[in-house]
C-alpha cells in the first residue's frame, strides 16, 4: 500500500518515508526472514524497550502480544530470558547506524516490511545474511529443539529474524 508516512517519535522528528511496495512483499530474492516484525516483538526481542514510543508508526496489532519494557531492558521479556544485544552507542560506534534508521536493524526491517524500499537496503539485508554464522554455530554445538543450548545466540537469532526456537 504505498503512501508516505510521517515519522515522530523520540528519536526522529518530520523523517518522512515513501511505501514502494505491498506489505510484507516482494522482498529482495536474497532476504528471506522467518519471522515478521509482529512475530518477534511477541517472542520477545531487545529486551522489550525497543520502539515502546513509536507505535503509531506500524499496526497495532503487531503490539497486541509484544513483550515490551518501556525503560531499560529487561531480560525476562526476551524470549530466552537473556540479553543478547550491545547499546545503542556500541552500535553507532562500530558504523552499524544509517541516519534514517536511527534505533537500527530492527527498525530497518520494520520499514521494509512495511513497504518502504530504501538505499540502505543493499547493506542491511548483507548484514542479515552474514548473521546466519550463529544459526550455522547453534546446529553444530547444540542438540536439536535444546533451548537451553546457547540461549545468547539463539536470542540475537530471533533478534534478526531467524528463528532460533526450531534449531
Amino acid at each position: 500500500m504505498p503512501g508516505w508516512i510521517t515519522v515522530d517519535d523520540r528519536m526522529q522528528r518530520g523523517y518522512r518515508y515513501r511505501r514502494e511496495a505491498p506489505v510484507g512483499c516482494e522482498f529482495d530474492p536474497g532476504f528471506a526472514p522467518e519471522l515478521t516484525p509482529g512475530e518477534m516483538l511477541a517472542l520477545g526481542v531487545f529486551g522489550g524497550c525497543y520502539m515502546t514510543d513509536c507505535r503509531a508508526e506500524f499496526p497495532a496489532e503487531w503490539f497486541a502480544k509484544a513483550r515490551l519494557s518501556p525503560g531499560k531492558p529487561d531480560k525476562s521479556c526476551n524470549h530466552f530470558g537473556v540479553i543478547a544485544s550491545q547499546p545503542l552507542a556500541e552500535w553507532r560506534r562500530k558504523g552499524w547506524i544509517h541516519p534514517d534508521d536511527p534505533r537500527g536493524w530492527f527498525q530497518w526491517y520494520c520499514r521494509y516490511f512495511m513497504g518502504r524500499r530504501h538505499a540502505d537496503d543493499a547493506r542491511q539485508i548483507a548484514r542479515w545474511r552474514a548473521f546466519a554464522r550463529h544459526r550455522a554455530q547453534v546446529r553444530r554445538n547444540c542438540e536439536p529443539g535444546n533451548p537451553f543450548c546457547r540461549p545468547r545466540q539463539r536470542q540475537a537469532l530471533l533478534q534478526w529474524a531467524y528463528d532460533s526456537r526450531v534449531l
